[in-house]
């Protein structure tokens, strides 16, 4: 597999005869949204096949996968435009196998969701997938679950082998943040308990197969009743073979101050839970500076930090999945960024006919450009060199995989550089 960034003067008939594919290829495999209208500073992924099949008449994936010896699952993999079709075409091109990297490492891939997500795009993240992560399911002071219409989602997981793992967030029955009710909950034992029973009976009920606790800006002063809550879930979960799991913010040392960390114990929280999530996304954020939104330093110092007080093979990496457009000057407290797909953003810097840029520090793209408006703008993204960037971390930390924050958009290089890269752990 290779990274090709587009040079000036370049074309897709150009691009594709220097690796020899052909432009329709580079076309499928990059869902390219500007494919007359190449961007310089473009990156995108080539893969060279080394097989590929014609669909005839009758033949369906299992037919090809078992004359193949593959799974359908590979296919998939392989040619994820296939899962947002009803059916397989006459003549149609599968790529069975291409010329690729030597597999890294086995990786646990997760990928959190809201349940309005488009169909054809969970359809085609899937089989990336071990665990899909359904976002959220909220509490009452009581200890009584927000419920979630997720059954759907849930029964086509399992069928394409990726099981559910529930989210538990602060969220009021109208799906608003309020870190009280956490609080609220640490120090009501009977409710606690009625909460983690509700868990229990609607993990069993539904068919998940752990618990992923996402808990933010918990006051510091209950940090040891948080400690103490995923305590009592984890003594609940693990006799009945659920998993417990903690998203924690993204920390750089024990002694970081302020809401977001202080109640996130790295070494007491990491002895407790089965996986961790380290949320390493946000610097860049809606009403912060113009930033690449998980820059590979900050990242890595974070997970440095990380394998130093909790087990590698807990850790799972937090990968963002989108981007964000700001408006210039940037004004601390009025302006507000766009958030944007990958997608969307290059198709906004081909519309625009700017070049983009990358930071090699950061290793992340961004450009600017100005609007019809007479506003100039910055948009920083990512791209198949970043996203490589940040998952071969994986191997190198020995970390036990990643968590994408989220699926609600298919980004084509993303999965491609998990294609390559990893083996993905089965659910």
């Amino acid at each position: 597999m290779i990274i090709h960034v587009v040079q000036e003067g370049e074309s897709l008939e150009t691009i594709g005869e220097q690796y020899g594919v052909s432009p329709e290829r580079l076309i499928i495999d990059n869902e390219l949204p500007n494919p007359n209208n190449l961007v310089v500073g473009q990156s995108m992924i080539v893969r060279v096949p080394t097989l590929v099949h014609t669909v005839v008449g009758g033949e369906t994936l299992s037919d090809i996968a078992t004359s193949y010896n593959i799974t359908v699952t590979e296919i998939l993999r392989n040619n994820p435009w296939v899962a947002g079709q009803e059916g397989l075409e006459i003549g149609q091109t599968l790529l069975i196998a291409y010329e690729k990297d030597p597999i890294v490492d086995t990786a646990l891939i997760n990928g959190y969701l809201y349940p309005f997500i488009d169909r054809i795009v969970f359809q085609k993240s899937l089989p990336f997938l071990t665990y899909q992560l359904i976002f959220t399911y909220g509490f009452t002071t009581e200890g009584d679950l927000v419920p979630l219409d997720d059954e759907d989602l849930i029964a086509n997981g399992y069928e394409q082998g990726v099981p559910p793992i529930m989210v538990l967030a602060p969220m009021a029955e109208d799906m608003s943040f309020d870190s009280q009710l956490a609080q609220a909950m640490f120090v009501n034992v009977e409710a606690q308990n009625r909460l983690i029973e509700n868990i229990v009976s609607t993990m069993q009920e539904k068919g998940f197969i752990g618990l992923d606790i996402d808990f933010e800006f918990i006051q510091a002063e209950y940090k040891e009743q948080f400690i103490s809550f995923i305590s009592n879930v984890k003594n609940n979960l693990q006799p009945l073979g659920f998993l417990t799991m903690v998203a924690l913010a993204p920390k750089t040392s024990g002694e970081m101050t302020g809401v977001l960390y202080e109640a996130h114990d790295y070494p007491a929280i990491g002895a407790i839970a089965d996986i961790v999530l380290i949320m390493t996304y946000e610097w860049g954020y809606l009403y912060g500076p113009p930033m690449a939104t998980a820059p590979l330093n900050n990242v890595r110092q974070v997970l440095e930090y990380a394998v130093s007080t909790i087990p590698n093979e807990k850790i799972l990496m937090g990968i963002p999945n989108y981007s964000y457009d700001w408006p210039l000057p940037f004004v601390r407290g009025e302006t507000v960024a766009e958030a944007l797909s990958n997608q969307e953003a290059i198709a906004r810097a081909a519309e625009y006919g700017v070049t983009i840029e990358f930071d090699q520090l950061a290793q992340a793209p961004f450009y600017y450009y100005t609007d019809e408006a007479g506003v100039e703008h910055v948009v920083w993204f990512d791209d198949a060199r970043s996203m490589n960037a940040k998952f071969r971390l994986i191997p190198e930390l020995q970390l036990r995989g990643a968590s994408i924050w989220q699926i609600m958009n298919f980004f084509p290089a993303m999965y491609m550089i998990i294609n390559n890269l990893f083996t993905i752990e089965e659910g």
